[in-house]
């Protein structure tokens, strides 16, 4: 064939592409998973564009959950929202009061006018609990939900002769002698209020807040400052003064600690599991549920979920929400999920990819990788383990982190932190009902 030939076939292959390209509703997908997790989010979107004739959804990583929710905020005001955000949990009594004023498509409805067979018993009831309304109707579709756990360091608990604790007391104890066997940040963790107030008060049965932690009513008013709370921030709060705890930031910031050896016990998302199998060669780790303070409670009740979920916003074209809803169908796949939970750490969503990693024989293969579900599905929830459902919440986390800073760094004693933080949360929160009411 000619050159010419080559190059006139070419230019009209390319052509082609671009004209069906252009003839799919293109769907835009803002979300906050960087790294590995943004590597698996951007294929499971190129997987089912590949497969899709009349869909594209573009991806697009927008910085972290605030970040990512502060910006979508932001466009929807502008008039340039994207059609699917992913929001952290949270962020839901926001996103539910943006919903009485018309800015949220519940999925419930998305999925019913685009004729999708959608079960929502499908779905674990842990997870599918956070994001319902008062009518169990689902608000936001699940995508990434975790839980806190402990992880662990088995090469520097064996060498400093201690086992993996499993209350706060063994904890303390793990700690003193890790720290003589030269370990020099024994204990840490991340998301401090998510893993030691809201995830220690569920474990232990004790609600955050009034009106079932915010579920029953916007008048709801924080409680974590009681005594169980207060002990529990204490105790960390003397081990730092010990030298067994070394506090390494918001976040996930102290994840360098763990994954060098600095740090043998680490509360922190399950989520972490893929990056660390990949990042983790020098010691054996493991992942064990939370520890419990016997003096507190004589057993666990449940943890709570973290994560995010994916809300549709309003303002876009049918045929576009026709996409969004059968790429929802793509995403909770057995096979989806399965790959998803196996990869990363996070749960899986459904009750589907939960049997067929059990099928796959990948908790055989990885030991206790099911350590967050066994968590999240411990006991039923009760009103005080359900989760959270506060307004503002992402800025009184804020506050609670800037308490709790001031205890470990030895400025303020426990209970003058907390009492402190329950009170500017409570502002917070009464603004946030003036301004749904």
């Amino acid at each position: 064939m000619k050159l010419k030939s080559i190059l006139s076939a070419t230019t009209v292959l390319a052509m082609a592409a671009t004209t069906a390209a252009a003839d799919k509703a293109e769907v835009q997908f803002w979300h906050a998973m960087g790294g590995q997790l943004g590597e698996i989010v951007d294929k499971f979107a190129a997987d089912y564009n590949g497969g899709s004739d009349s869909c594209q959804i573009n991806a697009v990583y927008k910085g972290n959950y605030t970040e990512n929710m502060t910006a979508a905020i932001a466009a929807f005001r502008a008039g340039e929202q994207p059609h699917i955000v992913q929001v952290f949990e949270v962020g839901t009594a926001t996103m539910m009061a943006a919903g009485e004023k018309g800015a949220i498509y519940p999925v419930h409805e998305l999925m019913a006018d685009a004729g999708v067979d959608f079960d929502q018993s499908a779905y674990l009831p842990a997870v599918v609990s956070y994001y319902t309304d008062t009518d169990n109707k689902l608000l936001s579709m699940p995508f990434n939900s975790s839980t806190p756990v402990l992880w662990y360091n088995k090469t520097a608990l064996d060498a400093a002769g201690v086992a993996v604790p499993t209350t706060w007391d063994e904890v303390e104890v793990a700690a003193r002698a890790l720290k003589e066997s030269g370990v020099t940040k024994p204990f840490s963790f991340g998301w401090q209020s998510w893993s030691n107030i809201e995830n220690y008060s569920a474990w232990h049965n004790l609600p955050v807040g009034s009106e079932e932690n915010g579920f029953a009513s916007l008048k709801t008013e924080f409680t974590f400052n009681n005594e169980a709370v207060v002990n529990h921030i204490q105790r960390i709060a003397d081990m730092g003064e010990e030298g067994t705890f070394v506090y390494g930031g918001r976040r996930g910031d102290s994840r360098a600690q763990f994954v060098n050896g600095e740090t043998a016990l680490w509360i922190n998302s399950s989520a972490y599991y893929g990056g660390f199998k990949k990042d983790i060669t020098e010691f054996e780790f493991g992942q064990a549920m939370l520890p419990l303070d016997t003096a507190v409670a004589d057993a666990p009740q449940n943890s709570i979920i973290g994560g995010a979920t994916l809300w549709v916003l309003q303002g876009h074209e049918s045929p576009e929400y026709a996409c969004v809803a059968d790429f929802f169908q793509f995403v909770s796949a057995a096979e989806q999920q399965a790959y998803w939970h196996q990869e990363t750490g996070y749960v899986p969503i459904t009750n589907a990819a939960y049997d067929l990693s059990q099928e796959q024989k990948f908790y055989e293969s990885d030991p206790m990788t099911d350590t967050a579900i066994k968590q999240l599905s411990l006991n039923t929830p009760t009103p005080a383990s359900k989760g959270v459902r506060f307004g503002n919440f992402v800025q009184v986390r804020d506050i609670i982190n800037e308490e709790l800073e001031a205890v470990w760094s030895g400025q303020k004693d426990a209970q003058t932190a907390l009492d402190e933080a329950v009170a500017r949360g409570n502002k917070l929160l009464r603004k946030f009902e003036a301004a749904n009411k």
